[in-house]
């Protein structure tokens, strides 16, 4: 996009939607796919690393892929907070966007990335001083430890630069601008699969560093893309610049609006985390393998994330625009139109991992103990699809409006059963990782009922942002 394109022509360009109350439904669903498929590109390339990484950690063993992810696991309850950060961002820029004010779409995206970095150094310097601490929290045993301490002390020079690419990509998607960053994580990590390569096995003369390598080539692939993404903001390149001369100067009420629409959202995503790992330690008391195997089998679901992130923010961006504009009937037709395009892809994804579960999961190893344990759990995905589908584009839609607050009420309740029912399937029915894969079921299932009966209410039209 031009520099010399005036900023509400920006804009308009960026978030493709006609003006008000002018969107037919083929309009609706081009724009709902216009910005979905970057999206899903970008998670596509996010998760083919991921599967990237996951078969060069498994080649070291059942250890080190128990070693990585239980170590990761804290640093979602971390990332509450700055994820909380982006979609008080996402949705205020997204109604500025709506309203064609890119004066205080700017403002919304200079508070946040004070509130990034600040928040940044803080987890970053936490990282660093309790990494064994970390490690040891989710239930590791010795030899696992060993391991992710020094995972962890890799990652952690990276969380900054995380934290500052996730928020000005928020802002860049509340303009309806989903193809920069995937572009930027496109090319970084692609660089990343080379990196991991070389420092995990010790390729060409580097040395080799095994699990630590893996952590290393993550710190190196944030770093460059977070710098990336912002001198994309500073030069002007997208539809919203930032300033350097007004970085640092504080506005307290767009500050304060930003962290009353986030806030809810952070503490979300912390309940979130902290079931996650309670989850996980949970099935960590089901021995290594079964561990292995557990996350083999989410690296397998975590494919149908991609469509399902996408849907998610297309539904964000459109609510948040079209309230924006004064339009809550196009925000609602295009929550709804959005979420049928996703049960379609979601489902169908449901499908084949039932039909033939070995073959994902040879993707990512070919153990046979750790493939036959997971071939159960990934089955019962097949109809966990359908749910998670409506739990990531309803709550995508409220939070687009600046509901964060339902939102955050259904997923406690949902974590709640999730870790209740694990624990009574897993120690009071013996029923294994099986058993944790039904407790999760049943939480989906209980979040997209309770996330579409609110959504029908229409409360979420007249929240205040």
């Amino acid at each position: 996009m031009a520099d010399a394109s005036p900023p509400q022509a920006q804009i308009t360009q960026a978030a493709a939607l006609p003006p008000p109350l002018s969107l037919t439904r083929p309009q609706l669903r081009r724009a709902i796919w216009t910005l979905t498929w970057p999206v899903i590109a970008e998670q596509s390339l996010m998760t083919f690393t991921q599967v990237a990484d996951s078969i060069m950690v498994a080649k070291l063993g059942a250890p080190a892929i128990a070693a990585v992810n239980l170590s990761f696991q804290p640093f979602w309850l971390i990332s509450s907070i700055f994820m909380g950060l982006s979609i008080g961002t996402t949705a205020l820029v997204a109604r500025y966007s709506g309203a064609r004010r890119p004066e205080e779409a700017a403002s919304v995206t200079r508070q946040s990335l004070v509130l990034a970095a600040a928040f940044g150094l803080v987890v970053t310097a936490l990282a660093l001083v309790f990494a064994r601490q970390i490690v040891a929290l989710m239930g590791a045993r010795p030899e696992v430890i060993t391991l992710g301490l020094g995972y962890v002390r890799a990652l952690a020079p990276g969380l900054f630069f995380l934290i500052i690419g996730t928020v000005v990509s928020a802002a860049l998607r509340g303009t309806g601008d989903t193809r920069t960053p995937m572009v930027v994580n496109t090319i970084t990590n692609v660089t990343h699969i080379g990196t991991n390569w070389l420092l995990i096995f010790g390729h060409w003369g580097f040395p080799q560093l095994g699990v630590v390598g893996a952590g290393v080539s993550t710190s190196f692939t944030r770093v460059s893309g977070g710098v990336w993404l912002f001198l994309i903001l500073v030069l002007g390149k997208s539809a919203i610049r930032v300033d350097l001369r007004k970085l640092l100067h504080i506005d307290w009420p767009t500050m304060g609006r930003v962290v009353r629409i986030g806030l809810p959202a952070a503490a979300e995503r912390a309940f979130t985390s902290t079931g996650q790992m309670l989850y996980a330690r949970e099935v960590a008391s089901l021995g290594t393998v079964p561990v292995a195997a557990h996350y083999i089998a989410l690296n397998v679901e975590s494919l149908s994330y991609m469509p399902g992130i996408g849907f998610s923010t297309a539904a964000s961006t459109l609510v948040g625009q079209s309230l924006g504009a004064r339009d809550p009937k196009r925000a609602e037709d295009s929550a709804w139109e959005t979420l049928r395009s996703g049960l379609m892809v979601m489902g169908t994804m449901g499908a084949l991992f039932f039909l033939f579960p070995v073959a994902f999961l040879h993707i990512f190893t070919r153990d046979p103990a750790i493939v036959g344990l997971a071939v159960t759990p990934l089955r019962i995905v097949a109809f966990t699809e359908f749910f998670e589908c409506v739990g990531f584009v309803i709550p995508g839609a409220l939070r687009g409006a600046g509901d964060t607050k339902s939102v955050l009420l259904v997923t406690t309740g949902g974590v709640g059963i999730r870790v209740a029912l694990t624990a009574l399937f897993v120690f009071g029915f013996h029923l294994g990782l099986p058993g944790a894969w039904i407790g999760m079921l049943l939480d989906w299932v209980f979040r997209s009922s309770a996330m579409v009966w609110y959504f029908r209410t229409g409360r979420w039209k007249r929240v205040r942002v």
